[in-house]
């Protein structure tokens, strides 16, 4: 069979044959209808659901830190003693533990979307997949070791933070399995089933914990089953996904790398300023998400009173959730009105949902400021669906003024637009998961130099209302169909 770039390029060869078994596909047309419906389909959505599943589990492992330090002070490790009560060195203690998997997972990002085209999507799925399974043995046998020191459950974190990064290889993979025209579908499916995992460890993992406590005892032993459960019930699930990985799933032979891309998309200014939007967006996401479930036990305390509300996290889970299920709302919303008008709209009401935030905190009310942390949580999923449609328009108009400039072939520059879009894609990808980390971290320092995270808080105001500015002064203020556009750095790549 004919080895093809997996760009679209298609050959005489139209048809092709569907393995269950996975394997090299030196063969790869999804752009050929013909090829596409006798078997490239199946094949694709055959790699999209293993993909799912994988990227889904190491979310829910990224995020697992952020929904076990809440029951660690009560299963007898000292240095997270008094979190329910506020205390601020418990409170900025478990900030650090919950904010390393971030900055890891954020810093794995960038080799991670390398790693497909070098090693194959089989393989490498195989390998993230199987990398789980150290951060959380190591904390099943260590949460059952009350004298552990701190900086053990740091590394365990640091190790945690491998989850994160199967984001961008399992995004990676995917992007080369389906034609232009299903790209935007297959991605987003594939980026909600990730996010998903926040939600589920949110909600699985207090269930967990009270179940064990509630078999064992109301001590700290009876604390520290639960967490074993918590942690451990991920293990089978993690052994399922490799062997899927490895048994079923395909590599594309062809598909390769784009260097050259990266490196222009590396210096073309839009990738930056959209990075700088995506830690709005995507950073506020992940970084509350893992941060809510301490900072709800840290302000109302007194819900550990009300059991059933104790049981499911006092209900944490529902951020995650509602953010996941908005993402595809905000691509939706914004293929009809436009990217940068949606983007505006968000960051605006994020800093009005962050001023509710703190008027609940100050009444004392705790309906009040679930509902406005829900009501963020919503407006980052549509930040993230918005701000990643203006993507591929912002480089699609850099490449028609450029190529008008230049007397470039229209096609010739909408290819390369096509690239750069999706080099830049990594990489603001990547840097808006270190806004996850950036956001605890000055919950933390907040709450340790001013005893309270208001200071914090009204800052994301701040910076959200200057967010909402940019994107206007960059996007809106002049039309991308005029050739008011700035034209960038475009090549034949």
């Amino acid at each position: 069979m004919t080895a093809i770039a997996a760009t679209g390029q298609t050959t005489d060869t139209a048809s092709f044959e569907y393995e269950k078994k996975g394997r090299w596909l030196t063969q790869w047309e999804p752009d050929n209808p013909k090829f596409w419906e006798s078997g490239g389909e199946k094949t694709a959505k055959k790699n999209l659901w293993f993909s799912v599943f994988a990227e889904n589990l190491g979310f829910s492992v990224w995020v697992l830190f952020g929904s076990i330090v809440t029951a660690m002070g009560a299963a007898g490790f000292t240095f997270l003693e008094g979190l329910g009560k506020g205390n601020p060195t418990a409170v900025a203690n478990a900030l650090l533990l919950t904010s390393v998997p971030t900055l890891v997972g954020a810093t794995l990002r960038i080799p991670y979307t390398f790693a497909v085209p070098k090693f194959g999507g089989r393989a490498f799925t195989t390998f993230s997949a199987a990398m789980l399974l150290f951060p959380t043995l190591g904390l099943a046998y260590f949460i059952n070791q009350p004298g552990t020191p701190m900086w053990v459950f740091l590394l365990l974190a640091a190790l945690a933070g491998v989850g994160g990064g199967n984001f961008s290889s399992s995004m990676a993979n995917i992007s080369f399995f389906f034609p232009e025209g299903k790209k935007g579908a297959a991605l987003g499916i594939n980026a909600a089933g990730g996010n998903l995992g926040v939600a589920q460890t949110q909600l699985a993992a207090p269930l967990l914990i009270t179940l064990g406590t509630h078999l064992l005892a109301k001590d700290a032993a009876g604390y520290r089953f639960g967490l074993t459960l918590a942690i451990l019930v991920w293990v089978p699930f993690i052994l399922v996904a490799a062997f899927g990985a490895l048994r079923y799933m395909d590599s594309i032979a062809s598909a390769k790398a784009d260097g050259k891309s990266y490196k222009l998309a590396l210096t073309n200014p839009h990738t930056w300023i959209m990075s700088f939007l995506y830690i709005g967006t995507f950073g506020s996401f992940i970084g509350f998400s893992f941060a809510f479930p301490t900072l709800i036990k840290a302000n109302f305390p007194h819900l550990t009173q009300i059991g059933w509300i104790s049981t499911v996290g006092n209900l944490a889970f529902l951020g995650a959730l509602v953010g996941s299920f908005s993402r595809p709302v905000g691509g939706w919303i914004s293929d009809k009105v436009g990217g940068a008008r949606i983007t505006v709209m968000v960051f605006t009401g994020m800093a009005v949902a962050v001023a509710l935030i703190m008027t609940a905190l100050s009444m004392k009310s705790f309906p009040l400021y679930l509902a406005a942390f829900l009501l963020l949580f919503v407006l980052t999923g549509v930040g993230n669906g918005s701000t990643y449609r203006m993507i591929p328009s912002i480089f699609g108009a850099t490449a028609k003024k450029y190529a008008a400039e230049h007397g470039m072939e229209i096609t010739e520059a909408q290819a390369s637009a096509r690239r750069q879009a999706g080099a830049a894609i990594g990489v603001i990808g990547a840097v808006g998961a270190f806004g996850g980390f950036i956001l605890q971290q000055a919950l933390r320092l907040s709450n340790i130099n001013f005893g309270s995270m208001a200071p914090a808080f009204w800052a994301y105001a701040v910076t959200f209302v200057v967010m909402a500015g940019v994107t206007w002064w960059c996007y809106l203020r002049t039309s991308f169909a005029t050739d008011k556009v700035p034209s960038l750095a475009y090549a034949n790549v």
